[in-house]
């Protein structure tokens, strides 16, 4: 009788809570209330709960919290040394003779700057160069957002800033051979779904009038162009973390130090130190509630592990343990990622992973491109998204038409990716 109340009590809770960050409901304040909910209703001993759940989860996030720190600020160095926009105005100058090229090269290079950097910030900083450039060629508003936004999600897979968040989900997963394999395919798949949707809209794109939005990030003088051989540093902590097997925090600060030293941010020691002092300060300053979020979602993961702990035996029973109906399964409800949705990781999928972990039926690996490749659709297209809402805010775009634009696209992706996270992981 006791397990019966509780399973009521945690479905009840875990159903207002999907209804909470649904309607956009904070989530740091969410997660937290939930870790304070269900360690109450698990009967947690007061003593494992401060230990186990309030305070050892934080602890050893702060490596996580590194890769984020560091992968905002490289970033905002690319934007801030002037590489992150030579590289555009390049892109620029095709764009009068051949704009639906133009297109496809904005939207591969939007992909190879985020396969390091990371962050709201540094999306925003690349962003107010590159939808100018997109406007100006007429490419429709509603196409230009879901371009930025569907390449950035297609980085994602390969970024180790991202990934290293995801690992607190699932034990046993780590960056290697063995996950890029499937993050590299990824990234390709739905870079060729990118590819295939501006090919559609092509004659839109050919036909389109230019026009400009205007933004309310101040106006700043246009930086000179820069050695392209710069063009190289947004993909070198991923290159040197293939190659030399280097862990992601010495290979961003790599890439860092040589945004800086190749584009003449170092020949003078007062210069250097004031733009290192800048771009930390708003690299920081971009992710700060990033961060705290996180931190207070290892808490509500550590109690939903614990408190989940107790159905194993239910669940095992409920979840059909065959591979390949997984992956159909979660083919057709995919979009359930959206508005932070029960296959959101960042959203009501927190609990939902701390299921599927309890029960063992499936081997980490899968497990992880299970549920985290419905998360990339949410990262993709879906409105919560931070970057994607600052995008659809700068363009003047309204919501519906983003989201009827961009999901169609982003669930082709992510059913080609789930096939291949069954292949592959």
């Amino acid at each position: 009788m006791g397990s019966l109340i509780t399973g009521i009590l945690l479905v009840l809770t875990f159903v207002l809570f999907i209804m909470f960050a649904m309607r956009g409901g904070n989530l740091t304040v969410g997660f937290f209330v939930m870790a304070i909910v269900w360690t109450i209703i698990g009967l947690i001993p007061l003593n494992v709960a401060i230990k186990e759940i309030f305070t050892d989860p934080v602890l050893n996030y702060g490596k996580t919290a590194l890769y984020i720190i560091l992968g905002s600020w490289f970033g905002r160095v690319l934007v801030d040394t002037g590489i992150a926009g030579s590289i555009s105005r390049r892109t620029q100058s095709v764009g009068s003779k051949a704009p639906v090229i133009a297109t496809i090269l904005i939207a591969i290079i939007t992909a190879l700057i985020f396969s390091s950097a990371y962050g709201v910030g540094s999306a925003i900083a690349v962003g107010v160069i590159l939808f100018p450039i997109m406007f100006s060629m007429g490419v429709p508003k509603n196409v230009a957002v879901s371009i930025f936004t569907l390449s950035i999600g297609a980085a994602m897979y390969i970024n180790p800033v991202l990934f290293n968040q995801f690992t607190v989900f699932f034990k046993g997963v780590a960056w290697g051979d063995h996950y890029l394999r499937f993050g590299f395919v990824a990234m390709a798949i739905q870079m060729l779904v990118v590819i295939a949707m501006i090919l559609f809209y092509g004659r839109k794109i050919r036909n389109g009038k230019p026009f400009v939005v205007e933004s309310e990030t101040p106006e700043t003088s246009v930086p000179p162009d820069v050695n392209p051989i710069t063009y190289l540093l947004p993909v070198l902590p991923v290159a040197m973390s293939i190659f030399f097997k280097w862990d992601a925090i010495p290979a961003l600060l790599l890439a860092t130090i040589l945004a800086f030293a190749m584009t003449g941010n170092m020949k003078s020691y007062v210069h250097f130190v004031q733009m290192m002092n800048t771009t930390t300060k708003t690299a920081i300053g971009d992710i700060a509630g990033l961060l705290i979020m996180l931190l207070v979602l290892t808490m509500f993961q550590s109690a939903a592990v614990h408190t989940m702990g107790q159905f194993t035996t239910v669940f095992k029973h409920i979840i059909p343990d065959n591979r390949l109906l997984m992956v159909f399964i979660m083919i057709v409800i995919a979009p359930l990622s959206y508005f932070r949705g029960p296959l959101m990781l960042y959203g009501a999928e927190a609990a939902t992973a701390a299921i599927f972990t309890a029960t063992g039926l499936f081997p980490p690996y899968f497990l992880y491109g299970l549920l985290v490749v419905p998360t990339m659709m949410a990262v993709s297209a879906d409105i919560t998204q931070s970057w994607n809402l600052w995008s659809v805010e700068y363009a003047k775009l309204d919501t519906k038409t983003f989201l009827l634009t961009g999901l169609p696209w982003a669930w082709i992706a992510t059913i080609l990716n789930l096939l291949a996270a069954y292949v592959l992981l």
